[in-house]
């Protein structure tokens, strides 16, 4: 059964070892990450770089370069190249493989949106006033305000020299001790 193996000359072997045991990981890889079984992998190898970036050395593509460098090589090795041939092919195409999957997870990276609201993004925007808003700095009362795609209640005071009562439209003019908005009436 294993005559063919033997009969392989010893580039082609590991070729052959190199081809199946990679396989058999990046099939695994796959079927885990289609059933949400993607424990992250990669920040072992890659000294766990979740910034975003364009990260070429992770597991994943080490996996992605070792399939692919040795399926391609014994395409080269059965197709008659010789092996100097079978080596620079395999290599190039397996760096094109990992460049791919980089470029791919880079640009996914972009995709995916903080769920977290940036108080910041408040700054310029009008709300409702949710609580009453004491005068002069006099007492914190609350904004119902749309940021990001959602509304939310903030805490909020005003340097205005009248209170702000509930349903009073008022502009955030900017923000302190990074969560209190200072709000003043939005004139029509």
């Amino acid at each position: 059964m294993l005559d063919w193996f033997k009969e392989a000359g010893s580039f082609e072997q590991v070729y052959w070892v190199l081809a199946l045991i990679s396989s058999v990981i990046f099939i695994v890889i796959l079927v885990a990450t289609f059933v949400g079984g993607d424990a992250d992998m990669d920040a072992d190898i890659d000294g766990d770089m979740d910034g975003g970036g364009f990260q070429f050395f992770t597991f994943k593509n080490l996996v992605g370069f070792l399939t692919i460098f040795s399926w391609s090589g014994l395409a080269c090795i059965r197709g008659g190249q010789s092996t100097g041939v079978a080596l620079v092919v395999s290599i190039f195409s397996g760096l094109l493989m990992m460049l791919a999957m980089s470029t791919v997870f880079y640009f996914l990276n972009k995709l995916i949106e903080d769920g977290g609201m940036k108080i910041s993004n408040t700054i310029g925007r009008t709300g409702e006033v949710y609580l009453p808003i004491k005068a002069n700095n006099g007492g914190f009362g609350k904004i119902q305000i749309s940021v990001q795609g959602s509304v939310h209640e903030l805490q909020a005071m005003t340097m205005d020299d009248e209170d702000l009562p509930g349903g009073t439209i008022v502009f955030v003019e900017r923000i302190i001790d990074n969560h209190i908005l200072v709000v003043t009436r939005k004139l029509a």
